[in-house]
């Protein structure tokens, strides 16, 4: 019985459940562990910070820590599981469990559950590692997310507000920074650029007292982000092409499920809101890359596909709400994140739509329309939105 296909013995209510196959002394102490900690959990009070406790420079350094620990299993050196959870528990836990309990998550239960699989020797340590090392990546982003909203609310206290953005940009720059460098290269995209670019527009708008120019800013970084890890995890160089091809070249099975887990973890943050808008394309995803399936079975074109679709349904859920909220900030807002959706999928147009000029042809009038929003003009944006309707109607069907 293969490692990794035990876990669903310990395996959370969320949906990291890998396939169900354990039995035995070693599943049943793994279930004996989860149920403890979970009662842990259970008793632990409020974990809300209070206003100033949350110290990023001290979690960024806990991140790292545990990053570090759990992927010595990566060459084979044996991991100090106990130390990782200690770390885990002592520097990290309360500040995931608050992030789980603000956006709806199970992140907690998630990094719990492959620690202890690690632990249990039911899942390979250099698996668990990229697993724990992604869903860090995705507490730091919702830490980002999380500050924003701080400034958000304390935005008439510049001191405060600018203190909360520059905190968000700190656990940026320590633990996500990386990941986006790596998309740059690869894909010679300009995410760095564009999430400096949203941090400084974010400041200089809280200079100016400018709200809407703010939460303008805060967008470029938030969609910027997950453009990042949606190009890790389902682009076309992304992990369910290498997964695909590394199934023709003959990979190591242990190696596929590494870059299988990469694949979910990345996805994990986009996730809430994929699902949304088109739940069926965002399962399909989850569970092509969720450990319990086979790697084999893994096509790239066809999670890519399914991206495409939910991303796709997510901007035009945005341009739905920028034309209910007309007249308000918000329709500025989401006109904005609807032309920022489809420019995460900026280098898979021209295969959809059919070239290159039809692809330029539709974020040209996205950026249109954010214009017309603006200028209050709804008669031009909606006039545009609708010169838009069939490629993105073309857009959510792909790949069906």
């Amino acid at each position: 019985m293969k490692a990794w296909k035990v876990l669903t013995t310990i395996a959370v209510a969320t949906m990291f459940v890998l396939s169900g196959c354990g039995t035995g002394q070693e599943a049943a102490k793994s279930q004996t562990e989860s149920k403890q900690a979970q009662a842990t959990e259970t008793k632990t009070e409020s974990n809300k910070p209070q206003e100033g406790q949350f110290n990023a420079t001290a979690y960024t350094s806990a991140l790292k820590e545990l990053v570090s620990l759990v992927k010595k299993g990566e060459d084979k050196t044996p991991v100090d599981w106990d130390k990782a959870q200690k770390a885990y528990d002592e520097k990290l836990k309360q500040h995931v469990q608050m992030l789980d309990g603000e956006y709806k998550e199970k992140v907690d239960e998630q990094l719990t559950a492959a620690l202890t699989a690690g632990k249990a020797g039911q899942m390979p340590a250099s698996v668990v590692g990229q697993i724990v090392d992604k869903l860090l990546q995705k507490t730091a982003f919702l830490t980002a997310r999380y500050e924003f909203k701080q400034a958000d609310d304390r935005f008439d206290n510049k001191e405060e507000a600018k203190k909360a953005v520059a905190t968000a940009k700190e656990v940026y720059e320590a633990s996500l920074k990386g990941t986006m460098e790596k998309r740059d290269n690869a894909y010679q995209t300009q995410l760095l650029s564009a999430i400096d670019t949203g941090f400084s527009e974010m400041n200089s708008a809280i200079d100016k007292g400018d709200k809407l120019a703010y939460n303008l800013g805060k967008q470029m970084v938030d969609k910027s982000l997950m453009k990042g890890f949606y190009l890790a995890s389902g682009g076309e160089k992304g992990y369910a092409y290498k997964i695909e091809k590394g199934v023709q070249e003959g990979e190591k099975q242990e190696k596929l499920k590494e870059m299988q887990a990469e694949g979910w973890a990345f996805f994990q943050s986009l996730q809430g809101y994929l699902s949304k808008h088109d739940k069926e394309s965002a399962d399909y995803i989850n569970q092509q890359f969720d450990l319990s399936n086979d790697p084999k079975t893994i096509k790239g074109g066809k999670i890519n596909a399914a991206y495409i679709r939910a991303i796709t349904a997510t901007a035009k859920s945005e341009y739905d709400e920028s034309f209910k909220n007309w007249g308000q900030d918000k329709a500025v807002i989401t006109s904005l994140e609807g032309a920022l959706f489809l420019d995460m999928i900026k280098l898979d147009l021209p295969k959809v739509l059919g070239d290159k000029a039809k692809a330029d042809k539709l974020l040209e009038q996205a950026q249109q329309h954010l214009n017309a929003v603006k200028a209050g003009d709804k008669q031009k944006a909606e006039a545009i939105y609708k010169e838009m309707t069939p490629a993105l109607d073309k857009l959510t069907s792909y790949g069906k």
